[in-house]
């Protein structure tokens, strides 16, 4: 029995649709769990300074008596949308005074010696997963664009 090209074309299509989405679940709840831990991760090592509900320290754009900032939010109100990945990255693993340079100082250390990459990683998944789109497609635009 000979199958015709249009009932091969669907039987090919129906399969490729049933592989993405196989791979789309899959990767669905390796991101959640990728979340989970970066929020675990982000309530023991991160929020003391950034908040709970990452709303960072008030004032946070004024300097303290130690002419340094205070932790800034990473909710959609902050800054850390206008990044891209690299540049988080690097600022959570070597500290905000390694990556700006010029003598600037900060409060925020690195954590190379505390977090893995993938634990750094899993951190800023978590804080993306808290953006509204808006903010979530431009701090991925800008990390396509690589800066």
């Amino acid at each position: 029995m000979m199958l015709r090209i249009p009932t091969l074309i669907g039987l090919t299509a129906s399969a490729l649709i049933a592989t993405w989405i196989l791979v789309g679940l899959r990767a669905d709840a390796e991101n959640a769990e990728t979340i989970a831990l970066g929020r675990t991760i982000y309530e023991t090592q991160c929020a003391a300074c950034h908040g709970a509900q990452l709303e960072g320290q008030p004032d946070w754009q004024m300097p303290l008596p130690s002419g340094r900032l205070p932790a800034p939010p990473h909710d959609a109100t902050g800054h850390t949308w206008h990044h891209p990945d690299d540049i988080l990255f690097r600022i959570v693993k070597e500290g905000t005074a390694a990556i700006v340079g010029g003598g600037y100082e900060s409060d925020m250390p690195g954590f190379a010696d505390v977090l893995s990459d993938a634990e750094i990683r899993a951190v800023l998944a978590y804080i993306k997963s808290t953006w509204p789109e808006r903010e979530r497609s431009y701090q991925a635009e800008t990390s396509a664009r690589g800066r």
